[in-house]
């Protein structure tokens, strides 16, 4: 698939401490890339080299198969962003605040304005003043402003932060659609569960150190469990240790790894072993639980 944006052996040091430590990652056309990590793992220092803010220590930035550091005009053709929060004016209207965004990009046409206004629903409330805008709407009209000069990859930090359950919704769909017309989306969080809806690929990132790159779908398959309610427990224990790592779970269970085609085996030699199996379970874990697994439990929400 086409590469919007490659990452390569970033580093990031201040003073004597290593920030972030090398790290790689591409994002590909039309897919929402998560960021996850806790607060202070990395996630915004990276942001900033991502769109020129900082320099880098090492490594290399390309947004569309230009070099950041080299040809900083061409990629940044490319690139939208929000950095935490938008900056815009509340004394002037939607409208307004994009007219003055408009002006440091070339060839922006009022047309255009018109158009990201109705992409990001805000044809309505355009003309009104920002400081009647929920907190939503402003993040919205941030996105307006960022999708201005059509870039190829959005980059945005944190875009839930603050908005109430309907408006992290409304949030989540507005990214998944803006995917689905082909942009690239890079959405920072440390909210695992919107991440686990919203994104098809994540970067786990802790303590400046990228842990593992890859679908949500394959990062929990990987890690599926059977769950087993048996009696008794500590010959049940035994008896599968024989096959594999077993594990002691909650409400008096066992679980181990789900392999399909070693279930049976093991199941019969339960039987022969005369351990009663009321129930197995098969059992996806939660993106938290891979979470903890990967960092060893480093607090995220």
């Amino acid at each position: 698939m086409e590469i919007t944006m490659a990452v390569k052996g970033l580093k990031k040091i201040i003073g004597r401490k290593e920030i972030i430590k090398g790290i790689d990652f591409e994002v590909r056309k039309g897919e929402v890339f998560g960021f996850l990590g806790p607060n202070g793992a990395g996630k915004t220092t990276t942001i900033r080299m991502l769109v020129g803010l900082i320099r880098p220590s090492a490594g290399e930035v390309e947004i569309c198969g230009y070099n950041l550091s080299t040809h900083f005009p061409e990629a940044m053709r490319h690139l939208g962003c929000i950095v935490e929060n938008p900056e815009l004016y509340p004394y002037l209207t939607g409208w307004e605040n994009l007219q003055l965004f408009a002006r440091m990009v070339p060839g922006i046409t009022e047309s255009r304005l018109t158009e990201v206004a109705e992409l990001v629903g805000l044809d309505k409330r355009i003309h009104d003043k920002v400081k009647t805008y929920s907190l939503g709407m402003r993040q919205r009209l941030g996105i307006a402003q960022a999708l201005l000069g059509k870039p190829k990859i959005l980059i945005l930090d944190e875009p839930t932060n603050g908005l109430d359950p309907a408006g992290i919704r409304e949030m989540r769909e507005f990214i998944r659609f803006l995917a689905g017309e082909g942009l690239s989306v890079f959405v920072s969080s440390h909210l695992l569960s919107e991440i686990q809806l919203m994104c098809d690929r994540v970067a786990i990132i802790s303590k400046g150190t990228i842990k593992r790159v890859d679908t949500v779908e394959n990062l929990l398959a990987e890690r599926e469990r059977l769950v087993w309610r048996v009696h008794p427990l500590e010959k049940a224990r035994e008896v599968l240790s024989e096959f594999t790592e077993v594990h002691l779970g909650e409400d008096q269970t066992l679980w181990t790894p789900y392999l399909a085609d070693q279930v049976t085996r093991w199941n019969k030699k339960l039987n022969s072993e005369n351990v009663d199996i009321f129930e197995m379970r098969r059992q996806s874990p939660t993106l938290e639980d891979l979470y903890l697994e990967l960092t060893g439990g480093e607090t995220i929400d």
